[in-house]
C-alpha cells in the first residue's frame, strides 16, 4: 500500500535525476562559456548581419530572450546574431593571466612566512 510498485524505479538519496544533472552542468558551463566567448550587439562598419535562427518577425523581448540582437531597419524589426567581442576577450584574458602571475608571485612569500613560524 505505501510501497512503490516494483516496475517503477525510486531514486535513492545519493542518486540524481538525469535531467537535474544536465541542468546543473548547463548552469556551470554557461557562465564559463560566456566568459571565454564574449558577444556584443555593437556592429562595426564591415560586419554583415546574420539573421537569428529563432524565427522571423520577433518583437524585441522575444529576440533578447533568445540571445539575439534586435535591429530596427525601416519599419520592420529583425533579429540578428551577436558578434564576437575580441576586445573584451583580450581584456578578460589579460586580467586572468595578470591575476595568475600575481598569485604565483605571492605564493613563495606566503610559504616562507608559514615555514618560519
Amino acid at each position: 500500500s505505501g510501497f512503490a510498485p516494483p516496475t517503477r524505479h525510486v531514486l535513492e538519496k545519493s542518486e540524481v535525476a538525469p535531467s537535474k544533472l544536465n541542468m546543473k552542468l548547463k548552469d556551470v558551463y554557461e557562465p564559463l562559456l560566456s566568459f571565454f566567448r564574449p558577444m556584443t550587439c555593437r556592429r562595426k562598419d564591415e560586419q554583415t548581419l546574420i539573421p537569428c535562427h529563432v524565427g522571423e518577425g520577433l518583437n524585441t523581448t522575444e529576440c533578447l530572450k533568445n540571445k539575439c540582437c534586435p535591429s530596427k531597419t525601416g519599419h520592420e524589426l529583425k533579429c540578428y546574431m551577436p558578434f564576437k567581442d575580441n576586445m573584451q576577450l583580450t581584456f578578460r584574458l589579460l586580467v586572468l593571466v595578470a591575476g595568475g602571475f600575481l598569485i604565483l608571485g605571492c605564493l613563495p612569500f606566503c610559504c616562507c612566512a608559514c615555514l618560519q613560524r
